[in-house]
C-alpha cells in the first residue's frame, strides 16, 4: 500500500514544477538624493527601492491566474508626501513600475499579480530570492525651503496563490500570507538662487569725464526661506583697491561698482557683500518663487588720466553665499 502512494505522488509532480513561497521581509530605503530648490518646484524627480517588503523564491509565471493575488496597501503620514524641517510638504506618487505605467494609490489595495508586473519583474522564476521593488516620482510645483524631507510609509502585502502544480494545471496548494513592513523615504532639498544680471555698458565718451553714471540692478529668486549674501569679485584686473577695464592693446580704464544709489563699494569679501535682508526690493528672506531686487550704480573714476581709445572689457562674478 505504501509502494502505491508513493507511485501515485510521483505521478502529481512532473519535471519542472516547481514550489514558490514569499515572505515579508525588511524594506530597503528610497532614496531621491539630494536636489536644489529650483529642480524639486520644476522637474519631476525619480526614486526606487528594490525591495518594499515582499521576498519570494521559484514557481510558474505562465500559471498565475485570476484567483492568484499579491495585493500591497501602502499608507504613509496625514501630509501624503515628504516632510520637510518647517513643515513644507513634497507630494510624489508611487508606482508599481519603473515606466510609472501603473500608479498605486495610498491606502487601496495594488494587486501586482495582474497586467503582467511580475512577469516584468521575474519575481517568481527561477530559485534566488527575489524582492518586490518600488518606485516614486515627486510632483512638479513643491515650492519648499531647504533641509531634509522624509516620510515613513507602512505597506502591508497579502499573497494568495497557487504555489505547485501537477499534471493538468491542478493546484496542490496554495501560498498564503501576509506581513506589514515600513519603508522610508527621504528627499534632501538644498539651496538655489535662479539670477539675472545685466551687463554694464558705459558707452563711448572721449574723455573720463565724459562717462556717465550707469544705474541697473540685478534680480535673484532663491530658496524658500534662505538667508543669503551677494558679492561681486574684483574683476580679472583690480588695481589699489579698484576694478580696471582692460584693452587689447593693455592698457586700462579704472572704474567700480557701487551698492544702491550710494557710493560704498560693493565686493565679495565680509561686510562689502550685500545681505537678501538688504534687497531693494522684496528685502528678507527668499521666496523661492518672488525676485529680490538689488540696485546698483557704476562708474569710471574721473582722477585718472584718460587712457587711448579702444574698447576695455572686464569680467565680474557674482556669487550668493548661504
Amino acid at each position: 500500500m505504501k509502494r502505491l502512494l508513493y507511485a501515485l505522488l510521483l505521478l502529481l509532480l512532473p519535471a519542472g514544477s516547481a514550489w514558490a513561497l514569499c515572505s515579508s521581509v525588511a524594506t530597503l530605503p528610497a532614496g531621491f538624493g539630494t536636489v536644489n530648490s529650483t529642480l524639486v518646484r520644476t522637474t519631476a524627480q525619480t526614486a526606487s527601492t528594490t525591495n518594499a517588503g515582499l521576498q519570494c523564491t521559484g514557481s510558474l509565471l505562465s500559471l498565475l491566474s485570476s484567483t492568484d493575488h499579491f495585493y500591497a496597501t501602502i499608507t504613509g503620514s496625514s501630509s501624503g508626501g515628504l516632510v520637510g524641517p518647517t513643515g513644507d510638504v513634497i507630494a510624489y506618487t508611487l508606482y508599481a513600475d519603473s515606466t510609472t505605467s501603473y500608479p498605486i494609490t495610498r491606502g487601496v489595495a495594488f494587486d501586482f499579480a495582474r497586467n503582467g508586473i511580475l512577469d516584468l519583474l521575474g519575481l517568481l522564476n527561477g530559485t534566488s530570492p527575489k524582492a518586490v521593488p518600488l518606485y516614486m516620482r515627486t510632483v512638479v510645483g513643491s515650492n519648499v525651503a531647504a533641509g531634509v524631507y522624509q516620510e515613513t510609509l507602512t505597506v502591508l502585502w497579502n499573497w494568495n496563490y497557487c504555489s505547485g502544480i501537477g499534471i493538468g494545471a491542478i493546484c496542490l496548494g496554495r501560498d498564503i500570507g501576509s506581513g506589514t513592513q515600513t519603508l522610508v523615504v527621504t528627499l534632501t532639498v538644498s539651496n538655489d538662487c535662479q539670477i539675472t544680471t545685466p551687463n554694464i555698458n558705459f558707452a563711448s565718451a572721449p574723455v573720463v569725464a565724459g562717462f556717465g553714471t550707469v544705474s541697473q540692478s540685478v534680480s535673484l529668486s532663491c530658496t524658500k526661506g534662505s538667508a543669503y549674501t551677494v558679492g561681486l569679485n574684483d574683476g580679472e584686473n583690480v588695481s589699489s583697491g579698484r576694478r580696471r577695464m582692460k584693452s587689447s592693446a593693455g592698457n586700462f580704464l579704472a572704474y567700480d561698482i557701487f551698492k544702491s544709489a550710494g557710493t560704498v563699494r560693493w565686493g565679495s569679501l565680509t561686510t562689502a557683500r550685500r545681505s537678501s535682508s538688504d534687497a531693494d526690493v522684496n528685502p528678507g528672506n527668499g521666496t523661492g518663487t518672488g525676485s529680490q531686487v538689488f540696485n546698483y550704480n557704476a562708474k569710471v573714476y574721473t582722477d585718472q588720466t584718460t587712457p587711448p581709445a579702444g574698447s576695455y572689457l572686464d569680467n565680474v562674478i557674482l556669487d550668493v553665499a548661504f
